[in-house]
């Protein structure tokens, strides 16, 4: 974070805060990305310049708030309540409350269209749903609230030096507040009873995503969306759940005309609401694969990285077979189509050191690859198979977990 403009010498003073006042400020001085002594400074230099006095501010139960402050400038706030006729409380309370107001929160960045990012690998057991899920209850996390971080631009190399561990500090940052849509793609399933969401039925009378895919719905996709309930996330993450008619999805896309954009064609309807929809992909090669990766290509006019596959992988062997059979399709789809389909890196995922070399080894060679490089690794610990078990979203379940503040972390690495 910044630090502010010194002049002369600073000295610790200590005065008091209402509780709800010195949490607002904390949260608005990590959205602007300077420090809390900076904006309580910019507060009271403000102030003492204001013609006319604010509205009173409720001290009642403040509490012992310290900062760091030029030492004049401290003199100057008592004399100018001493002038007005305030308690040094009030006229502190009326400084952090007239910066709070002349610094609203920043919006959140909305693009033309939404990030599309597609979770894949076809081998199955490495954690894909997981992943999904967790990044985007990060990406949906309140952005008016704090949230432990975990952050290293380093971090793939120098997990390896610690063995396994991440040496940083965790950090309290805003959410990122984005509009998320959750696909479940996989006819398994296990995304919707994750989130303990009713799967939609199969049958003839249903729609689903798999219908809405091979031109049979008879609704609109936006009756299959749900609201994941839950006040961290605010309205903002939603789930569009799986159907076991997704099994059959490959012999009923060989009979549509591109099917290779048919996930494009039904998700369509419901882009203009999200900043980011994330596809749980099925463990498969098959067509169906073909038309999520062609869903995350690169549009027109679209930044790098914005959108792509997300590859998620263990630190053992099977995951390197699987791995270069998927980014094998993924090559010969955009050699085949003259696309461009960005990698967003690689999650090497139930990462524990204490499996010693096979693991050790394995997550060395992952880093190794560079590009696509490891931009998270995250352990295998019980928070992830609790909140499985008590049918919980992760981030919610243990919000200060290792696991959470890593999938923080990976959100951010991927805005």
């Amino acid at each position: 974070m910044s630090s502010p403009a010194t002049s002369g010498d600073r000295e610790q003073v200590v005065s008091k805060l209402p509780g709800w006042l010195r949490q607002n400020l904390k949260v608005r001085a990590a959205q602007h990305r300077i420090e809390i002594q900076a904006a309580v400074e910019q507060g009271i230099t403000a102030w003492t310049k204001l013609a006319s006095m604010p509205g009173a501010i409720d001290t009642a139960g403040a509490e012992s708030f310290s900062t760091s402050l030029p030492s004049t400038l401290w003199e100057e706030l008592r004399q100018a309540a001493k002038d007005r006729r305030v308690s040094l409380i009030q006229a502190l309370a009326q400084s952090v409350q007239l910066w709070l107001e002349t610094n609203p929160a920043p919006e959140v960045e909305r693009s033309q269209y939404p990030s599309r990012r597609i979770v894949c690998n076809q081998k199955g057991g490495v954690g894909k749903t997981a992943v999904a899920a967790g990044l985007s209850e990060a990406l949906a996390e309140d952005a008016d609230a704090l949230h432990p971080v975990r952050i290293s631009k380093h971090f793939a190399a120098r997990i390896t030096e610690e063995q396994g561990t991440d040496p940083l500090e965790v950090e309290d940052l805003p959410g990122l507040g984005r509009r998320v849509l959750l696909v479940d793609f996989d006819p398994q399933r296990h995304l919707t009873k994750q989130l303990d969401q009713e799967e939609i039925p199969i049958g003839p009378e249903h729609d689903s995503l798999s219908k809405h895919m091979a031109g049979d719905s008879k609704g609109s996709i936006r009756d299959l969306v749900v609201p994941i309930k839950d006040d961290r996330y605010g309205g903002r993450l939603d789930l569009l759940p799986g159907c076991q008619d997704g099994f059959l999805l490959d012999v009923d896309l060989s009979k549509v005309r591109f099917r290779e954009a048919a996930l494009e064609r039904a998700l369509a309807p419901l882009e203009e609401f999200y900043d980011e929809i994330i596809v749980d992909c099925p463990p498969s090669l098959g067509l169906s694969m073909d038309a999520a990766v062609y869903y995350g290509r690169r549009r027109d006019g679209e930044a790098p990285g914005r959108s792509g596959a997300l590859i998620v992988v263990q630190a053992e062997d099977s995951s390197a077979d699987a791995y270069d059979l998927l980014t094998a399709q993924i090559e010969d789809l955009r050699d085949d189509m003259g696309i461009e389909v960005d990698y967003l890196g690689i999650v090497v995922n139930l990462y524990d050191p204490r499996r010693g070399y096979i693991a050790s080894s394995s997550l060395e060679s992952w880093i190794a690859i560079k590009d696509p490089r490891v931009v998270a690794v995250i352990g295998d610990l019980a928070d992830q198979r609790k909140a499985v078990r008590v049918k919980r979203p992760l981030l919610s379940y243990a919000p200060r977990g290792e696991q959470a503040v890593t999938m923080r972390a990976l959100a951010r690495e991927l805005s």
